[in-house]
């Protein structure tokens, strides 16, 4: 690895490579070691100065360098303030502060930085989470791409018990929210300028909402995970990675608009690694699954939500599909230069 490629940045077997065996190696502590979406912190009385008290914080941050910067169903500013509030629900917290960060190239038009930024603080609103602060940087011209944004977010945790991949266990339920890789798609398709039939917009938007009421009628949910970079071949993939366990899941369980899958067929992307930036995954136990799933039926977001496979001890290390051909096939993590600039 002399030089950082594209593909370190594309969510699959190349991000993960420098992440674990650069940052993570620098880095290292039994907070960054567990590798969520978001930071897990516990504050006791060492910090807080108020005797035994404890306090769950998650927190967690993200840049977004999305080209084009506006794509039918968002734009870079909905997308930051989604993905952060993701991030911090799938860890099983409640989202409470943002801030922002704008690195903004000379010469960038001024009304439209200002649709991004009220689409930020409209989306923020919808969500329930206040922007409490940021910082602005003017780079010359040439050299951000028009507009990058960072985003950090802090939240306070509501789950039960901490999510972790390492609770898996055999018999578990994956359950997924919604139709996939429409926002890899809906930003291919505005980039390449492809007339589509149907159009296809970005599933952008904030989990929250769904996570509570996962949460509440799944108080054992094992973990979730919002499939953004790598779509879900890599989320379940990291999943279980080094694991006593596999996944199993059904290719005919998987919802997948119709134009979605066409515009991926011409293109020739594999669905299951195209990037989604409003859809979950979650793992549950299996008695408390059909309560979970019914909770997700019952919100216009998880209208589509299905159980897609469970966790079993065949194939440990290893997501297996059971294809609609009666054969089987192994999910690899995904491997080399994916979607680029798509979140």
């Amino acid at each position: 690895m002399q030089r950082i490629l594209l593909s370190h940045g594309g969510g699959g077997r190349q991000t993960q490579k420098l992440v674990r065996k650069l940052f993570a190696k620098h880095f290292a502590n039994s907070t960054l070691d567990q590798f969520g979406d978001s930071a897990l912190l516990d504050f006791d009385s060492r910090v807080t100065g108020h005797g035994s008290r404890v306090t769950n914080l998650a927190f967690t941050t993200d840049s977004y360098v999305v080209r084009p910067l506006e794509f039918p169903g968002g734009n870079i500013g909905k997308l930051a303030v989604c993905g952060t509030v993701n991030d911090l629900a799938v860890s099983g917290a409640k989202p409470l502060w943002l801030s922002c960060g704008f690195i903004i190239e000379e010469g960038f038009e001024f009304d439209k930085l200002e649709r991004i930024v009220v689409s930020m603080a409209e989306t923020a609103r919808k969500a329930n989470v206040s922007i409490v602060c940021g910082d602005t940087k003017v780079v010359d011209r040439g050299t951000a791409d028009g507009l990058f944004i960072n985003t950090a977010g802090v939240g306070r945790r509501i789950s039960k018990k901490p999510l972790s991949q390492n609770a898996i266990q055999a018999g578990d339920k994956v359950l997924l929210s919604g139709t996939i890789a429409d926002h890899g798609i809906a930003i291919m398709a505005s980039r390449k300028e492809l007339t589509l039939e149907t159009p296809i917009e970005s599933d952008c938007a904030s989990l929250n909402e769904l996570t509570n009421a996962i949460l509440e009628v799944a108080p054992n949910t094992r973990c979730m995970r919002d499939p953004t970079r790598g779509g879900v071949a890599a989320a379940l993939n990291e999943w279980v990675e080094n694991s006593d366990t596999g996944i199993a899941i059904e290719e005919g369980a998987i919802p997948l608009n119709e134009s979605t899958r066409a515009v991926c067929e011409m293109l020739g992307f594999d669905p299951l690694t195209v990037a989604n930036e409003g859809k979950l995954l979650a793992v549950v136990p299996g008695a408390e699954a059909e309560a979970a799933l019914n909770a997700l039926k019952t919100h216009p977001l998880g209208k589509n939500a299905a159980i897609i496979g469970n966790v079993t001890t065949d194939n440990p290390g290893k997501l297996v599909m059971n294809t609609s051909f009666g054969t089987t096939r192994i999910v690899p993590l995904p491997s080399g230069e994916l979607l680029p600039r798509i979140c």
